[in-house]
C-alpha cells in the first residue's frame, strides 16, 4: 500500500508510558509523516522536549501561553495545519478534560480547535481505566468520533497486571497509517472471522476441546482489519488481546459460535472460517460433576454443528474460506473439505506436536476450484497478510454481475434492516 505523508501532531501526556513516545514519532516519520510534538506540562516530568525535538527535527510547543507562538493566534494555525492528533499516551486526567470540553493547556485547546481526527492511546493502571468515571469519559468521546487505540493488557509500572498499558508504538504507527492513511485491499468491505477453539461441555467442569490457540485466527482478523475491513471477530475461548479497531464476540460451544456467525454473516462479503470448531459434542450433558466411581467411562458422542457447511448451505452465502488443519493427506483431505462443504477457497496446513497449534510461525497451502498457491513457513502475522492479498484477490476475480448482484442484494437488506 502507498502512504502518503500527512500532518501530525503527536500530543504527549503526564503518564510513565510517555518513554515511548520518541519511538512513536520516529515510527511516524519513517513511514512519511510531519510529526509536531505538543507536551502537557506533566509529561516534561517524564520525558524532555529536547528528546523530541532531536528525533523529530522540530521545536517542541508546550505553552499555550508562548509569546512568539501565539503573536498570530499560533494554536489555531496549529490546529488547522493538523490532519490527525495522536496523544500517546493519553492519561485518564486528559481524557476527562477532554470529555468534559476543558481547554486549559496548549494540547487540550488543540484538540477543541480542530477538524482533524483524534487518536487517543490510553495509558494508566488498570483500576483507573474501570473507574465507572474513566468508562463513561470513553463512551462520550467514542461517541463524539474520537478513536481510542488500546489500551493493552499485561505488565504496567506499579507491577499490577491488567488492561491499561499504552499499545506500542509500532502498533499505534500501523494503525494509523493503514485503512485511512491508502486504500486497503478490503475496504469498504464486511468480514467475519471465526478463530480459536470450541469447548463442549462434559459436565460443570469438564469439557471436549482442542489444542487451538487462536493466534492464526486473530492475525487474520488484524490482517482483515488493516486492509480496510469492518472485522467480526467471533473468538472461542482464548487468552488473546482483542486486535484495535475489531468488534470482538467471544462464545464457548459449536453451537455459540454457529449462533453469533449467523448474527452477522447475513450481510457480510466474506467470511473465514479459521476456528477449531469441535467435530463432536456430548448427547447428555451432566448437570453435576461426574464422580469417579469406576476405572473406565463412556461417553456418547453426536455431531457438533458445521459453521462452515451451514453458512455454505445459505441462501445467499458471502465469499467463504475455510481452514484445514490435517495430521497427513494434507491436499487430499483438504480437496475434499472444497468439494464437500463447497467454501470459494480452503487454507490447509499440517500440524501434530510440532507444528501448527499453539505456535507462532506457520505455512499454509490455499486451494480453490482451478488454483493453489503455497504460503511458505513464516510469521502468522506476515502470513495472515500474505493469505488476505489472496483472498481479496480471489474475491476481486469472480464474475462482475455476480459481485455486483451478490452486493446489491446485501446492501438491500442492510437497509432493510
Amino acid at each position: 500500500m502507498s502512504l502518503q505523508p500527512r500532518h501530525i501532531i503527536v500530543g504527549v501526556t503526564g503518564g510513565i508510558a510517555a518513554y515511548k513516545a520518541p519511538d512513536l514519532v520516529r515510527r511516524l516519520i519513517e513511514r512519511g509523516g510531519d510529526v509536531q510534538v505538543v507536551m502537557s506540562q506533566g509529561a516534561q516530568q517524564f520525558v524532555t522536549a529536547l528528546t523530541f525535538q532531536a528525533v523529530s527535527g522540530k521545536p517542541v510547543r508546550t505553552d499555550l501561553w508562548d509569546e512568539a507562538a501565539e503573536a498570530a493566534m499560533g494554536h489555531i494555525e496549529l490546529a488547522r495545519w493538523a490532519e490527525e492528533i495522536i496523544v500517546a499516551p493519553a492519561t485518564a486526567d486528559f481524557m476527562a478534560r477532554l470529555a468534559h470540553g476543558i481547554a486549559d493547556d496548549l494540547l487540550t485547546t488543540l484538540c477543541l480547535a480542530t477538524t482533524a481526527q483524534i487518536t487517543l492511546a490510553p495509558a494508566m493502571n488498570r483500576i483507573m481505566w474501570a473507574n465507572p468515571a474513566t468508562q463513561a469519559n470513553v463512551r462520550v468521546l467514542r461517541e463524539r468520533g474520537i478513536r481510542l487505540l488500546g489500551p493493552d493488557v499485561g505488565e504496567q509500572a506499579c507491577g499490577e497486571v491488567g488492561v491499561g498499558r499504552m499499545l506500542e508504538p509500532p502498533r499505534i504507527a500501523e494503525e494509523v497509517f493503514t485503512v485511512r492513511g491508502a486504500a486497503g485491499v478490503l475496504q469498504g468491505l464486511k468480514v467475519v472471522v471465526t478463530a480459536g477453539p470450541t469447548r463442549e461441555r462434559i459436565d460443570p467442569v469438564r469439557f471436549i476441546s482442542n489444542r487451538s490457540s487462536g493466534k492464526m485466527g486473530f492475525a487474520v482478523a488484524q490482517a482483515a482489519r488493516e486492509a480496510g475491513a469492518h472485522v467480526i471477530l467471533v473468538s472461542g475461548p482464548v487468552q488473546i488481546p482483542t486486535p484495535t479497531g475489531i468488534d470482538r464476540i467471544e462464545v464457548e460451544s459449536a453451537e455459540q459460535m454457529l449462533d453469533a456467525v449467523q448474527r452477522n454473516v447475513a450481510d457480510a462479503d466474506i467470511f473465514i472460517s479459521a476456528a477449531a470448531v469441535s467435530d463432536y459434542r456430548c448427547c447428555e450433558i451432566s448437570c453435576e460433576k461426574i464422580k469417579k466411581t469406576s476405572d473406565t467411562m463412556a461417553l456418547s458422542l453426536s455431531r457438533a454443528p458445521d459453521v462452515l457447511a451451514t453458512v455454505s448451505r445459505s441462501e445467499s452465502p458471502p465469499f467463504l474460506v475455510g481452514f484445514a488443519a490435517e495430521t497427513e493427506n494434507v491436499e487430499r483431505n483438504a480437496l475434499a473439505k472444497l468439494s464437500g462443504k463447497n467454501p470459494d477457497m480452503i487454507a490447509a496446513n499440517k500440524v501434530g506436536d510440532t507444528l501448527g497449534f499453539d505456535k507462532d510461525d506457520n505455512a499454509l497451502t490455499v486451494y480453490w476450484n482451478g488454483g493453489r498457491k503455497e504460503l511458505t513457513l513464516t510469521s502468522k502475522m506476515a502470513l495472515a497478510r500474505q493469505l488476505i492479498e489472496l483472498i481479496a484477490e480471489r474475491y476481486r476475480a469472480r464474475e462482475p454481475d455476480e459481485t455486483s448482484t451478490e452486493t446489491s442484494t446485501k446492501n438491500a437488506a442492510a437497509h432493510a434492516r
